[in-house]
């Protein structure tokens, strides 16, 4: 709860408008991105894991001293993109991080996708792996017409 109360506060600070998705206009948003079965993963372990990354906000930050998480799905600096601010980083997705904090997710997405290709998978989430991995997750997609 305190990080995500950090998320919020420094999301605020930074003066970026945010969306805050419902469960289902993102599990509909989602599944027509194709991320229903992506890389093995169901639509209901990609929505927990956006819920306890960003609790479905685009403009989610996190600061941890030594690198940043953007975006709903917490995409990090050092990993995944350039912030111009992490040193040594590999921006894998070679985009810059500011455009995932925007409320068009679909770079948010192949992002994503490019995470769970490698051997990590979603274990390259610490909020998957803490909350959504090997649980039932069907209620983050339960009562959405998809």
């Amino acid at each position: 709860m305190k990080a995500f109360l950090s998320l919020i506060l420094l999301a605020l600070c930074v003066g970026i408008k945010a969306k805050v998705f419902t469960k289902c206009e993102l599990a509909s948003t989602l599944k027509k991105a194709g991320m229903d079965g992506y890389n093995g993963y169901s639509l209901a372990n990609w929505m927990c894991l956006s819920y306890y990354e960003s609790k479905y906000t685009t403009n989610a930050l996190y600061d941890n001293g030594w690198s940043r998480d953007y975006g709903i799905f917490q995409i990090n600096s050092y990993w995944w993109c350039n912030d111009g601010k992490t040193s040594g980083a590999v921006s894998a997705c070679s985009i810059n991080c500011s455009s995932l904090m925007d409320d068009n997710i679909s770079d948010d997405i192949t992002c994503a996708k490019r995470v769970v290709r490698d051997p990590n998978g979603m274990g390259a989430w610490v909020a998957w792996n803490n909350y959504c991995k090997n649980k039932d997750v069907s209620s983050f997609v339960s009562g959405c017409a998809l």
